[in-house]
């Protein structure tokens, strides 16, 4: 095993390049072309060299075919692999969505006050959109934003992220506006906003015209007539700012049970916060 870089903010094979992912094996700072994915997080080259050498020595041995098949493999290396899902499966129920004469959305919207019987809703109501450029400006965002912060932090600190994210938009539209029916993910995309932010400033970035991009698009959503739920921006962005702190102050190999102690907690407090609100508790 060797020692981590010197620099915790820049890949060890890339001094010019910076990154928030470590090899989940030896703790050092790879960028997206150094890392492979694994089953949990993601390896450096030469941990993957290790890795693969034991695993032929140990075919070899045992005379076992392997276990993935093409496509799997092609999936394993693709690069920002929840963006591109997540982008999908919004399209695919927008579509979907419009040959069905909007039945979808009727089923999938958030509602705050049957969020207690119908509680699949806290995430579907994520993946439908009110119209072609709602869900254009939306996608746009999350390519944009999604590849860089999946790059950043994995895969699954950037799933965790975005629906922590979408969490906070349901639950302060459960608090400030629970007879009003929400669609889309700008709760969510405004938390990748919020947690970008944080994470480059973190990293010694000036991050001030983000700042002001994300507040220039949060004042648009109080504007009369544009039937945007702004509660769900404010409660995406304030989550997105603490799920970015907890990142930012977990890095480190040794924290990861406590990283995902902190987002397991934010998940049930959201959780548990959406369904009393939903039950009228505090109406």
């Amino acid at each position: 095993m060797t020692d981590p870089a010197s620099n915790p903010n820049t890949c060890y094979r890339h001094p010019d390049r910076q990154s928030f992912v470590l090899c989940q094996r030896c703790g050092r700072t790879i960028c997206p072309e150094c890392q492979t994915p694994a089953a949990v997080g993601v390896h450096c080259p030469e941990c993957v060299r290790e890795q693969r050498a034991q695993f032929q020595a140990n075919r070899r041995a045992s005379g076992a075919p392997s276990g993935l098949t093409v496509a799997g493999r092609r999936f394993a290396m693709l690069d920002q692999k929840a963006t591109v899902v997540l982008v999908a499966i919004s399209v695919v129920v927008w579509l979907l969505d419009q040959v069905t004469g909007r039945a979808l959305t009727g089923a999938m919207l958030y509602f705050a006050p049957v969020a207690d019987t119908q509680p699949w809703r806290i995430i579907t109501g994520l993946f439908v959109h009110s119209s072609f450029f709602h869900i254009l400006f939306n996608m746009w965002a999350l390519w944009i934003f999604g590849r860089m912060l999946e790059n950043m932090l994995g895969t699954w600190r950037f799933l965790a992220l975005f629906f922590l994210s979408g969490l906070g938009g349901d639950l302060a539209v459960t608090l400030l506006a629970p007879n009003t029916p929400v669609v889309g993910a700008s709760g969510a995309i405004f938390g990748l906003f919020a947690a970008f932010f944080v994470i480059q400033r973190s990293l010694g970035y000036n991050a001030v015209q983000l700042l002001v991009i994300m507040g220039l698009n949060l004042v648009v959503g109080f504007l009369p007539g544009t039937s945007i739920s702004w509660q769900a921006h404010v409660g995406g962005i304030v989550l997105g700012f603490i799920t970015g702190f907890v990142f930012t102050k977990t890095r480190n190999v040794r924290q990861r049970g406590l990283q995902t102690a902190l987002l397991v907690t934010e998940a049930v407090v959201l959780l548990v916060g959406i369904l009393l609100g939903a039950t009228g508790v505090f109406a």
